[in-house]
């Protein structure tokens, strides 16, 4: 057995090790819970703007895209477009990688590779934060909510004309939006691709734990990938992710599309 193979067995093995540790899992959840009193997801930056991610899930992403190349990344949620620009810069590595050596600079205007980010509210600071952005060019900006029929058929005519398709669902938190938003967007995902449902870890937080807000425990993203699981066989919940990461906000909603 080669030495790359023999460290990536070993570390398949010790991931199982991990999803199966009940000691790991809930020192896991204590730590996350105490973190968020102080809001730590936001104090993260890519490429010069706030993401609001936890640092292991930006890893988890940047991996998935290296993984599965896709040709349009779609996330719903936009905020303050950290997460929009992380993954236009993954797509600009792919594209450099893709490159005929000897080629020239990549020049970034002539990629095919996009991301579109859609959000009910793009305040204009944020939306002049991107636009203007080195990477802006990538990106295709739609104001509206992600459950409006113009605004999908916007993304679908987009996704026809893509080879590989990502989508990343972190918008309203609702078991219903979420719901909705699986049935609207999860059917553009291409075969071995994922759809990430952000913010499943609501369900494993302390009930009341967003006041001001209309998701709690029962009624957020994980009961919904549940439901949608359970009725589209074609998605499975990739847990070895999940084992990998230990802390993530999206514990169980990494799906991948298996036909």
């Amino acid at each position: 057995m080669s030495d790359s193979k023999e460290f990536e067995e070993r570390n398949i093995g010790n991931i199982g090790g991990m999803g199966h540790s009940s000691v790991l899992h809930e020192l896991s959840k204590a730590w996350y819970n105490e973190a968020s009193k102080y809001e730590y997801s936001y104090h993260f930056e890519a490429l010069g703007l706030p993401i609001i991610q936890l640092p292991q899930d930006i890893q988890a992403i940047n991996e998935l895209i290296w993984r599965v190349r896709p040709d349009l990344v779609i996330e719903t949620g936009v905020a303050r477009g950290g997460s929009i620009l992380n993954s236009a810069a993954q797509l600009a590595l792919l594209d450099i990688a893709d490159s005929e050596p000897g080629n020239g600079s990549f020049n970034i205007r002539e990629t095919k590779r996009k991301v579109i980010g859609i959000d009910i509210d793009i305040r204009p600071h944020n939306r002049t934060a991107i636009e203007c952005h080195a990477l802006g060019t990538m990106v295709h900006l739609i104001e509206g909510s992600s459950l409006d029929t113009t605004v999908i058929e916007q993304v679908r005519v987009i996704a026809s004309g893509a080879a590989r398709v990502l989508v990343m669902l972190d918008s309203n938190h609702t078991h219903d939006h979420v719901l909705s938003e699986l049935h609207s967007y999860a059917p553009l995902v291409t075969k071995g691709s994922y759809c990430v449902v952000f913010d499943t870890i609501v369900q494993f937080m302390p009930e009341g734990s967003f006041p001001d807000r209309p998701w709690d425990v029962g009624n957020n993203p994980w009961t919904a990938v549940q439901e949608y699981v359970n009725e589209n066989p074609e998605f499975k919940v990739d847990n070895s992710i999940s084992a990998k990461l230990q802390i993530s906000v999206a514990p169980g909603g990494y799906l991948q599309k298996l036909q």
